[in-house]
């Protein structure tokens, strides 16, 4: 398996969890205990080792091995366009919900005046 590293390096934690071995973040340190991690042909249990393009990450008992590679440029200019469309989604969806607030500060007053907030069933 190939995995583009678009980042300096990735931590042994970070990569086991990006490419789908251990599901959160927190399972590595069980997860390394129990199975054999090789870097570079050298067994290693560090979670927060730092690992670069060029290197081989290898899980004998899962019979899967890891090659870290840079992207090229069209993909690298492809991740840019996704991250900044990323960027610009997350800005909208902040500033529509920053309006949403303001729009919908609860009115102080008598509570029987007060309009009661909208309730979908099963909720």
């Amino acid at each position: 398996m190939e995995y583009k590293l678009f980042d300096d390096y990735i931590s042994l934690q970070a990569l086991l969890k990006e490419v789908g071995i251990i599901p959160t973040g927190g399972a590595v340190k069980l997860f390394l205990q129990e199975e054999t991690v090789l870097l570079n042909g050298q067994e290693e249990k560090r979670r927060g080792k730092k690992i670069y393009p060029g290197d081989c990450l290898s899980l004998p008992s899962k019979n899967l091995e890891i090659k870290l590679r840079t992207p090229d440029k069209e993909e690298r200019e492809q991740y840019q366009a996704q991250q900044e469309e990323k960027q610009r989604l997350a800005k909208l969806v902040k500033e529509m919900n920053k309006n949403l607030k303001t729009k919908t500060k609860p009115n102080k007053g008598p509570a029987k005046d007060r309009q009661k907030p909208v309730r979908f069933p099963g909720t």
